[in-house]
């Protein structure tokens, strides 16, 4: 695993690609992101809001440098390529324009995350199939784990024609078989109860549940007990691992022992019928609700036991509608949908990146739940927010984040000799070919040039260098590989 060359509660303001290339690969154990989503709209916080001025524009045209980061993607990989191509010609170029931007900052983000990370990427409906795409293409299908729905609001029926959109997309991959997850529960609603759990006694509410399941069994699962024999059921005992945890039975008893102390215990349920097969009662109090699935969803009047990886809430996917809470961000998120995401797939003293962290929600939940975290935002605002609301949850006292504005340096790629002793190599690879005009110069013509410059990231690594002849880098001077590529077909050149 590689080692951060940052500490702990790092917020960086500016843009987060280049801050992404400068970060050591290996080094993230969860990225959530909730980036613009090409919504086609203007966004901005209200006039005397605690986030006044906080503002972005969430529409999206093909440039020329988009134009250029989609042909070094089709360079490197063909099939993320052609998922970009086809949905520009599917939906717009607007649409095309948005997936460059996210698959060059995807392919960062992959390189950040450990084998044992997880990404959760929230968006919406407007491009969620399309980044399933990307995101299927760069972190692979098979690291799929889940498409969950939350829903957002109860009501929104503005637009004519169509079903009310309430809900937002969160897609999850888990890089690894390795990758944690910790699914809490979610508590039963009172109708849930009322019907499932209709029984009563001194212990409290109870519902009749079977201590046998489908098919026949050798060996003691399928032995009679008492005058009960599974086996001319067609079924096998089967005694629920929580029983036994709530009697203190061993876990390799006996199913006979088992049901003994079950039955001393008053736990089993005798049939009428004496052709019949015992049940046993499972109470409300042992019931601590149902594991998370993944339509996320507040449900008014929710009641029960909760587990302790539930953090307590019974309202943790509800929309914002505490005073407390809302800050009047454009696009703030509930910090209960970040206490579920960070508590399910991250282990105390993990570190979560949030490279779109706006208002830092992400931020202040992982420092709530003792993780590690590290901000990115292109706006200021966000570094003030971050301070304001740590001081606000932690106490005036808290100062303990570092606010930097430069671009990392890579250190996880060892003593790198200086760029200038691979002009020779870089000669040969290139075939004497300028990466710029793509004309052929002799080797005197040449200057070594890093593709991705260092003040944005770029390292000495011999990956980041090529040979440009002496035009094309004087056109290039500090700026990107892409920007060059873009002047140069302006001109005609290329």
């Amino acid at each position: 695993m590689g080692t951060p060359n940052w500490t702990n509660r790092t917020l960086w303001t500016g843009d987060n690609l280049d801050i992404m290339r400068g970060m050591n690969s290996d080094s993230v154990d969860l990225i959530y992101l909730d980036p613009p989503f090409n919504s086609n709209r203007d966004y901005a916080a209200p006039i005397g809001s605690k986030v006044a001025g906080a503002a972005f524009k969430d529409t999206w045209t093909l440039s020329d440098v988009d134009e250029a980061w989609h042909g070094e993607i089709a360079e490197r990989d063909p099939v993320l390529y052609g998922i970009i191509d086809a949905a520009g010609q599917v939906h717009s170029k607007g649409m095309k324009s948005y997936l460059i931007m996210m698959a060059v900052r995807l392919l960062e983000m992959k390189r950040l995350l450990k084998s044992t990370g997880s990404i959760y990427l929230h968006c919406d409906p407007t491009a969620s199939h399309y980044l399933k795409a990307l995101m299927d293409s760069i972190f692979g299908s098979k690291n799929f784990r889940s498409e969950i729905i939350w829903r957002r609001s109860n009501a929104h029926n503005k637009l004519k024609r169509q079903y009310g959109p309430i809900h937002d997309v969160i897609l999850f991959y888990g890089i690894s078989e390795q990758a944690p997850f910790h699914p809490g529960l979610t508590p039963y609603a009172k109708t849930y109860i009322t019907k499932n759990f209709p029984r009563h006694d001194d212990a409290g509410r109870y519902q009749s549940n079977v201590l046998t399941g489908v098919g026949e069994r050798d060996g003691e699962s399928g032995e009679a007990w008492r005058t009960y024999n599974p086996t001319r059921h067609g079924r096998h005992w089967a005694i629920p691992t929580k029983i036994k945890s709530h009697l203190g039975l061993p876990e390799k008893i006996s199913p006979q022992q088992a049901l003994d102390t079950m039955d001393k215990s008053g736990l089993v349920l005798h049939p009428k019928n004496p052709d019949g097969m015992p049940r046993y009662k499972q109470y409300l109090s042992t019931s601590h609700g149902i594991p998370y699935q993944d339509v996320w969803a507040f449900q008014p009047g929710s009641q029960g036991a909760l587990s302790e990886t539930s953090q307590g809430f019974d309202e943790d996917v509800k929309w914002l509608d505490a005073e407390s809470e809302r800050l009047g961000y454009p696009t703030q998120k509930p910090i209960g949908l970040l206490n579920r995401i960070i508590v399910t797939s991250s282990n105390p003293g993990d570190i979560v990146l949030d490279p779109f962290c706006g208002c830092a929600t992400a931020l202040i939940a992982a420092d709530r739940l003792n993780r590690q975290w590290v901000g990115i935002d292109l706006s200021p605002l966000a570094a003030k927010l971050v301070l304001k609301r740590l001081k606000d949850d932690r106490g005036p006292l808290f100062d303990d984040v570092t606010h930097r504005e430069d671009i990392p340096k890579r250190m996880d790629q060892g003593a790198i000799p200086s760029y200038k002793t691979h002009k020779h190599t870089l000669f040969g690879k290139q075939e004497g070919i300028c990466t710029g005009c793509r004309h052929t110069f002799p080797f005197r013509n040449f200057t070594v040039d890093h593709i991705i410059p260092q003040t944005k990231g770029g390292t000495d690594h011999e990956g980041n260098l090529q040979l440009l002849c002496g035009a094309c880098n004087s056109m290039k001077g500090a700026g990107t590989q892409e920007e060059l590529l873009a002047k140069l077909k302006r001109e005609g050149i290329r």
